[in-house]
């Protein structure tokens, strides 16, 4: 969600209007030990937080800029010398969000079978807290995942991020990669793809696809956003093909890949930024 334009206090330039460096310095100003002259003239030069992301050097980001492939809050910005909030502005190059600095963490974990999708557990099983030993931070998981399922989980300390990203409202899509018994034929693929109706109500998923077949038993991707307990073990219990193995491989733009099982990794500015679009932060 782009954030609506603040309006410029006494004596402030609009945050979309961009303001050109001031010419000389005052012989004070410039002397006064301690003085950050970035910080003398209100928020951060554009190229200067494009280069701390990560998008290109200084040079090279007033490049896009001069290239009018930058947005600030929706508008492409045609001139060079802009300053901008980095922690409130939606900055975006060639449509993809550039998030913020990070004062919180967001990690991606490879959940094993076995492990509870808790932070501690009083029976002295194992817990996602096992999985990331060295991380001081104190985080929480967004959403579960059964016992027996394994995959992508999210943990952060950033909590209305987390709450968003959990809520179906934002309609953020998971994709999981079943093994079920049997060969799932083309009358029972359509079957899923339709929809199937449940004790709780009917599951829509947003798309099935068979990835492999064997003598007796199918891999299955699927995608849906709802998150009902158990939703796709009891989806292919209702059309006679149990669940054997199950993972979630995708949340949104954030894949599994290549990571090990119990390892963890940072989202990466990619992920994140295309994450706070997503549930509109």
């Amino acid at each position: 969600m782009t954030p609506t334009p603040r309006s410029p206090g006494p004596g402030r330039s609009p945050r979309n209007t961009p303001r050109r460096e001031e010419g000389e310095q005052s012989d004070r100003q410039r002397d006064a030990p301690g003085v950050d002259p970035e910080a003398e003239t209100e928020g951060v030069r554009l190229q200067k937080v494009l280069a701390a992301a990560g998008v290109a050097s200084r040079r090279a980001s007033e490049i896009l800029i001069d290239r009018r492939r930058v947005e600030v809050n929706g508008q492409v910005v045609t001139e060079q010398g802009l300053r901008v909030d980095p922690d409130r502005d939606v900055i975006r190059v060639d449509g993809a969000r550039i998030p913020p600095p990070r004062r919180h963490v967001y990690l991606v974990v490879n959940k094993p079978r076995g492990v509870i999708s808790t932070m501690s557990d009083p029976e002295g099983r194992p817990t996602l807290t096992d999985l990331i030993e060295k991380r001081k931070e104190r985080l929480f998981h967004v959403g579960r995942l059964d016992t027996d399922t394994e995959g992508l989980i999210i943990l952060t300390n950033h909590g209305e991020f987390a709450h968003r990203l959990a809520h179906p409202s934002y309609e953020v899509e998971k994709t999981y990669l079943a093994e079920v018994e049997g060969v799932v034929d083309a009358a029972t693929l359509k079957r899923l793809r339709h929809g199937v109706t449940l004790e709780d109500g009917p599951v829509h998923p947003d798309k099935v696809t068979v990835t492999s077949r064997g003598p007796a038993k199918s891999l299955v991707e699927v995608t849906l956003h709802e998150g009902r307990n158990h939703v796709v073990r009891r989806m292919f219990d209702a059309v006679g093909h149990p669940v054997r193995r199950l993972s979630r491989i995708r949340i949104g733009p954030v894949r599994l890949g290549q990571l090990a099982q119990g390892a963890s990794r940072e989202l990466t500015s990619v992920e994140l930024g295309a994450l706070l679009d997503a549930v509109k932060l």
